[in-house]
């Protein structure tokens, strides 16, 4: 799964679980499984396929509101482009109290840390933060299961081994307290969002619906 897309999957998946109706969410959950395998939080890692589902059960217009509606609950471009990358706000609170917690873990942040802007292998990422490897890769693997972390690359090892390289899906990362919520923005690799399927799809739409 592209990394951002890990990233907002599950918080993406729950919004869309909270506002469909019971009974619909039922059925597109049943064709999603009958077609193609998958459950909701699945299908974001291909989202044409969730999309074509919503759209045949709902229509081209009234899917193409639902995704918007839904993917804005969750996140919203600020449209502020410097070098490669975008902000992005995080509008769902589960999903900005999962990054809270992990720039929170002392681990965790120096992992995130030492991959901002560069990609390494694991094993130089717990060399460097002096990580144990067991509690490390642990961490790392959490990471990247949540989309924090993301591939960059291969290198060759001396024993002739391709390994991943990983970075940090984010470059900078800014908290601000408004009112009774917290405010978090990241500032995303540019190309993550190009690859990631849940932003292509409902973007490509939207300016399509604009023309």
């Amino acid at each position: 799964m592209n990394g951002f897309d890990s990233l907002i999957a599950k918080s993406l998946a729950l919004t869309i679980s909270e506002n469909l109706g019971e009974m619909a969410l039922k059925r597109i959950e049943q064709r999603l499984f009958e077609r193609h395998g998958l459950n909701l939080t699945e299908a974001i890692e291909d989202f044409s396929k969730l999309d074509n589902i919503l759209r045949e059960y709902f229509g081209n217009s009234a899917a193409q509101r639902l995704e918007n509606q839904f993917l804005q609950a969750v996140i919203s471009l600020q449209g502020e482009k410097t070098q490669g990358l975008e902000w992005v706000s995080i509008e769902n609170r589960y999903l900005a109290t999962g990054i809270l917690s992990a720039v929170g873990d002392e681990d965790k942040k120096n992992i995130l840390n030492a991959v901002l802007g560069e990609g390494r292998v694991i094993s130089d990422i717990l060399d460097t933060c002096k990580i144990p490897q067991t509690s490390g890769y642990r961490k790392v693997n959490s990471l990247i299961e949540n989309g924090l972390l993301i591939t960059d690359g291969t290198i060759t090892t001396h024993d002739g081994k391709l390994v991943n390289k990983y970075r940090c899906l984010f470059n900078n990362i800014t908290i601000n307290f408004e009112k009774d919520k917290v405010v978090v923005r990241v500032q995303v690799v540019k190309e993550s969002l190009r690859q990631s399927s849940v932003i292509q799809s409902v973007y490509s739409q939207l300016s399509k619906m604009a023309a």
